[in-house]
């Protein structure tokens, strides 16, 4: 039989991927199958290789209460498997020369090259300022997060992003550092088909593109 390309399983994939607005209760998911999504999750593009994405799979029931509070009792989160909060860290771009060891040690950058690499990127977070700072941070965990939601997928686990919480909230449930912002909760678990809904309206290509400008 012949294999499907790369590109139609992506297609598949894709075509597949939905939100879930409910999950079948008591499905458990384990730490070993998050981290095998993780270690994929981890290939998504980030600016300057900083990586500012955070997540904490939340499968205690007593955190798990306290996220459901903060998303004002939405049930589907009592219903996952597992939620999980996603941060982005608006001092990652602190973290610049740590991401660059590895090629400094493997001889792929010089001792110049590391050096203007941390002095180039520094600058250029820190004269943007704080806000700047917290869009990047939002940004880059989001590419992540929709990566994870996409794997999830593959490996057979439905999703739901979350934008309908108190962020303060979350980061108290989970004892999160006022580096890190809250960017969105992702439920996850197995769907409840009998209460799937029919996808959404999507608006053609062209109402939403426009090539070379508006």
């Amino acid at each position: 039989m012949q294999e499907l390309t790369a590109s139609q399983d992506l297609t598949t994939l894709l075509k597949n991927r939905h939100s879930a607005i409910k999950f079948v209760p008591e499905t458990p998911i384990s730490r070993q199958e998050l981290t095998e999504i993780f270690e994929l999750t981890k290939l998504a593009p980030s600016a300057f290789n900083l990586q500012h994405v955070h997540y904490v799979p939340v499968m205690n029931e007593d955190v798990k209460e306290k996220i459901y509070q903060a998303s004002g009792g939405q049930y589907k989160i009592k219903l996952a498997s597992a939620v999980i909060a996603v941060f982005g860290d608006k001092s990652a771009y602190t973290h610049i020369a740590e991401m660059n060891e590895g090629f400094l040690s493997l001889g792929i950058i010089d001792r110049m090259e590391f050096d203007t690499s941390v002095r180039d990127v520094t600058e250029f977070y820190e004269l943007r300022g704080e806000v700047f700072q917290q869009e990047e941070a939002i940004r880059n965990a989001s590419l992540s997060a929709m990566m994870f939601m996409l794997i999830a997928k593959d490996k057979g686990w439905d999703t739901c992003p979350m934008i309908g919480f108190d962020p303060q909230a979350v980061r108290n449930a989970v004892g999160a550092p006022d580096n890190m912002t809250p960017v969105m909760l992702i439920a996850i678990g197995k769907e409840d088909t009998d209460k799937r809904r029919p996808r959404g309206y999507r608006k053609p290509v062209s109402e939403f593109v426009t090539f070379d400008q508006f």
